[in-house]
């Protein structure tokens, strides 16, 4: 079964980069940052996701990500699936922290249950059966809005989403130019998609 074992993002300053996700997430192994002097310009295409038990860890983790130099994007707030909100790190990625519950129902904590990479594509329908033909297996499908894939022993989880309804889920413009700013390190690679999203064979 398809596993990502890590992310890779772009950056200036990759040092920098690493530095604030391991302060503000905790997070080394699964995602790093190398260097790039081709960054990309407004929306990159995708975001990743922090998926959380309860509110107080999306305060939490917002409130850390913003002191080691992330900017809010979208502030924290409820809605109908929950209760979340959107930051960009210095390194220009955006980052959503999230859950499913609207209320606290234990300890505040700084956990972090899943990584969810979000990528924007042009044909959810094209996309979806791009990674099959690559060895992925379908979780959950909503038709030509969304698809994710069941990846079990993965460290980071992977959905589609329309380019246009993932930038508006983010707080932010679709348009964009240059790279994506971001390679997926695989068990299977590599290959690059429909979208142009790079994915690179892991070492080992």
């Amino acid at each position: 079964m398809a596993s990502i074992t890590s992310v890779i993002l772009d950056a200036a300053d990759p040092n920098a980069a690493d530095r604030f996700y391991a302060a503000a997430f905790g997070l080394d192994a699964q995602v790093s940052a190398r260097a790039s002097t081709t960054l990309p310009t407004g929306f990159r295409g995708f975001t990743l996701s922090l998926v959380v038990s309860q509110p107080s860890a999306v305060n939490g983790l917002i409130d850390a990500a913003v002191a080691a130099g992330a900017t809010t994007v979208k502030p924290a707030t409820k809605s109908l699936w929950g209760y979340g909100g959107v930051v960009r790190a210095p390194d220009g990625a955006l980052w959503k922290v999230a859950t499913s519950a609207k209320k606290d129902k234990g300890p505040a904590t700084l956990e972090i249950d899943q990584i969810v990479l979000l990528l924007g594509v042009e044909d959810v329908l094209a996309g979806k059966k791009f990674y099959v033909a690559r060895g992925f297996t379908v979780g959950k499908s909503f038709g030509r809005k969304y698809v994710d894939f069941e990846m079990p022993s993965s460290p980071v989880k992977l959905a589609l989403y329309g380019r246009k309804a993932l930038a508006k889920d983010a707080g932010v413009s679709p348009e964009g130019t240059g790279p994506h700013g971001l390679a997926i390190g695989c068990d299977n690679g590599p290959f690059t998609d429909p979208d142009g999203f790079r994915w690179e064979k892991t070492p080992g």
